[in-house]
């Protein structure tokens, strides 16, 4: 075997060893391509091969125009039923938090205002927590009658899954791809325009009427939705393709 072949191999163990003992935690930015073909005396096609093997083993990812990530496991979400993210992550043994940006009364987006009915809802923008890492950013309209009872406090302390649960019917969600902007690199602290996963919720009460819109944004490296797809069962959604000029 030629030489370049063992040399592939002897960095991507030795990059993973140093995971595997924590070394180089989750979110850690590896040295560049060029600093790991100086240390081993490697072609930058040696290194990237090494690179490639342990993304494929999903150790590491890379971030355009940043570098190499050790990655962070994904939170898997279902879409099988209506839970949250402290559900999830607790379920995983990881510390979750949340960090209430924006809270009070407002004139919603035209589209939120179409949804609820209303043109003042209560408002409120946080930014979801996992391990002390942003995992989430996101904003959630309540319908004024439903807002009127919630306090600043309350929405730091609990879901709103826990806090409106015997008015709540169930929901529907969109999910989509979008870029970072401005706003939301900083609050997720990911680059200027690093791929998100957008998800829209419309959430109802138990007569059907619209009680929650809320809006998510997550840094798609860090999250994935997971579906159960039963055989011989009819399709629970549907996929379509968005106008991407719209």
């Amino acid at each position: 075997m030629p030489e370049r072949e063992f040399l592939y191999r002897r960095i991507a163990e030795e990059l993973r060893g140093q995971i595997a003992a924590g070394m180089l935690g989750p979110g850690t930015l590896l040295p560049s391509e060029s600093d790991l073909g100086g240390r081993h005396d490697a072609s930058r096609v040696t290194v990237r091969r090494a690179l490639e093997e342990l993304r494929e083993e999903d150790l590491i990812e890379s971030r355009r125009g940043v570098g190499w990530f050790v990655r962070d496991p994904a939170v898997r979400q279902s879409l099988n039923e209506l839970d949250t993210f402290e559900q999830r992550l607790q379920a995983e043994g990881r510390a979750s938090e949340r960090q209430v940006l924006r809270f009070g009364f407002v004139p919603p987006p035209a589209r939120v205002a179409d949804i609820l009915g209303e043109n003042d809802v209560l408002e409120v923008a946080r930014v979801n927590l996992a391990d002390g890492e942003p995992f989430a950013a996101v904003e959630v309209w309540v319908r004024s009658d439903v807002g009127e009872g919630l306090s600043r406090r309350d929405v730091e302390s609990q879901t709103f899954l826990d806090l409106l649960a015997p008015r709540l019917g169930g929901a529907s969600q969109t999910i989509g791809a979008t870029a970072a902007d401005d706003a939301l690199a900083g609050t997720l602290q990911v680059p200027n325009g690093s791929p998100l996963l957008r998800v829209w919720r419309i959430t109802r009460d138990t007569d059907g009427a619209p009680i929650l819109v809320s809006e998510h944004h997550y840094p798609s490296h860090l999250t994935e939705f997971h579906v159960e797809l039963p055989a011989n069962s009819a399709p629970a959604g549907s996929l379509r393709l968005v106008d991407g000029a719209g």
